[in-house]
């Protein structure tokens, strides 16, 4: 069996209980041998890859400190994954093994406990969802319930009817936009990428205000708002991405007198809410009036399509009333495992914090001992670097071919402005992180 499934784990130039042990690990992650597998005697194993069995008892004995093995007196050995592996923030492929580090995206591997055991749960209890129709609706009234307990406990008293539980937040910016049809838009300068790109091809025209790591502009905001009138502003004031920006109260009172007075509905993005590295996190206000838009893509995994729309009852009831609103909808078991997952949601925040607080720390120091040149965000997943006497397009060109992918600061510019800016990702381990500053150290003086 085991011949088969580890046919080729032979490699030039590496020693047989090394490549055995990796030839496993791949095994695992693809999964030709699967969780829980238990794995041939140690003899057994020598004869069927014609090795010795000290090849095999090395390999094992790696596997077994790196965590991929747990052995039992009188019952061998069986396959499992790292811990590390399970908790982490990072997905495995950022690491690049070798070839690439994409860092393009700062997106989670999902928490892997947390997420088997709700879908288990969530599968135990299913019979009368599954007796329903599955018809599209504004979300199943446990989730809905559970989203508007989450805003009411953060300061933001909510009822279920104003939750619209969307597949991801994506569909939540879609689905407003095709409902509202803004004629104008305000965006921030810098945004994230898909959510321009998102507007381009719907054909909002956009109205641009400027944010930096101090915060936002308030005169740009003051003539953007009044450019705007009548259409409608989104906005990301925790933790702006790529910024980290933290939007103060009194920015937040002067954006929602500016959106009364003008009549733009403001819709702020809060996917970036719960990423809070702050040592000692002060409760953060929301916009009053503003619709608000969350997701579980940056918290929980990117795999788990469970989004909301937070707004007023009536908008949400219009909502509903969209022909497209069903297509932006998740599946009803979808929405049973976020169910499963939210109310476990405090102690993953923990640790995911922790972790991108050890990891920002990391790469900040390493940066820092080059030279860079960035301010420490209080959130979010990346560093914001402001480059000197090099465009951030020519930087990300030279570190692409050192094997290092990320996105200059023009990529989230709504007018091509910002190219002597690079956005830097934390979210790898430290150990890639380390890769990452080599990387970059060796590409900014070519």
């Amino acid at each position: 069996m085991f011949a088969g499934v580890l046919a080729g784990w032979r490699r030039p130039g590496s020693p047989l209980a090394a490549s055995l042990a990796a030839a496993l690990r791949e095994a695992v992650l693809d999964g030709r041998v699967r969780v829980g597998d238990r794995l041939p005697s140690e003899r057994h194993l020598a004869a069927e890859l014609a090795v010795s069995r000290g090849t095999v008892v090395a390999a094992l004995s790696l596997l077994r400190q790196e965590g991929w093995l747990v052995t039992g007196r009188g019952s061998g050995s069986r396959v499992r994954l790292p811990r590390d592996l399970g908790e982490r923030y990072a997905p495995l492929s950022v690491d690049g093994h070798g070839s690439l580090l994409d860092l393009r995206r700062a997106l989670p591997a999902a928490p892997r406990e947390i997420v088997t055991g709700a879908v288990t749960r969530a599968l135990a209890r299913s019979a009368g969802l599954l007796l329903e129709s599955g018809e599209p609706g504004a979300g199943l009234p446990e989730l809905r319930e559970l989203i508007a307990g989450r805003h009411t406990a953060e300061g933001t008293a909510t009822r279920p009817e104003q939750i619209l539980v969307t597949s991801g937040a994506r569909a939540a910016l879609a689905l407003l936009a095709a409902h509202l049809v803004p004629r104008r838009i305000v965006v921030e300068n810098p945004s994230f990428f898909d959510t321009l790109t998102m507007l381009r091809r719907l054909g909002v025209r956009t109205v641009v205000a400027r944010v930096t790591e101090e915060g936002w502009d308030g005169g740009h905001l003051a003539v953007a708002f009044r450019e705007a009138a009548g259409g409608a502003a989104l906005l990301t004031p925790d933790f702006q991405n790529p910024t980290g920006a933290l939007m103060d109260a009194r920015a937040r009172r002067e954006v929602a007198g500016l959106a009364a007075r003008h009549g733009v509905t403001v819709i702020v993005d809060e996917t970036m809410r719960d990423l809070d590295l702050r040592d000692r996190p002060e409760p953060i206000p929301r916009v009053a009036g503003a619709v608000a838009i969350g997701s579980l893509s940056k918290t929980v995994w990117g795999g788990l399509r469970a989004g909301w729309i937070r707004g007023p009852a009536e908008l949400i009831g219009a909502l509903l009333l969209d022909p497209v609103s069903g297509l932006h909808t998740p599946p009803p078991m979808e929405q049973l495992v976020a169910c499963e997952i939210l109310p476990l949601m405090d102690g993953l925040l923990d640790r995911r914090r922790s972790e991108l607080r050890r990891q920002r720390d990391h790469l900040a120091r390493a940066l820092e001992a080059d030279g860079w040149d960035f301010t420490l965000p209080p959130g979010g997943l990346a560093l914001w670097l402001r480059l000197d006497g090099v465009s951030g397009e020519t930087l990300a060109s030279r570190a692409a071919e050192a094997g290092l992918s990320l996105l200059p600061g023009s990529s989230f510019s709504p007018d091509g402005t910002l190219t002597g800016r690079l956005r830097v990702p934390y979210t790898a381990p430290v150990e890639t992180l380390d890769r990452v500053a080599g990387h970059l150290r060796r590409v900014r003086r070519p």
